[in-house]
């Protein structure tokens, strides 16, 4: 499912798995501050660059990660993150 516009991002699912097991999931509407909101206020103390990653805080589930874990992260259910912890 692209995402085509910000109304797009206002209801749009998303989940983590670590090494295949579901371990977070969620929906946009859930966020306290909008896409829009957040990008500005980080962009007045960084310069942000694609490929820039910012972290708000996520649902219940998050813990500690060991080396060799895979994470895969979905919006919708398109494939955005794949990668080993090294």
């Amino acid at each position: 499912m692209p995402v085509s516009s910000v109304s797009d991002l206002k209801n749009l699912d998303f989940r983590l798995e670590i090494n295949d097991k579901i371990v977070q999931q969620g929906n946009t509407s859930d966020m306290i501050f909008e896409f829009c909101e957040i990008i500005a206020y980080v962009s007045r103390f960084f310069t942000l660059k694609t490929g820039d990653l910012i972290f708000t805080g996520t649902p219940s589930g998050v813990g500690p990660l060991k080396k060799n874990d895979n994470l895969i992260a979905y919006l919708g259910d398109e494939l955005v993150l794949d990668f080993m912890i090294k």
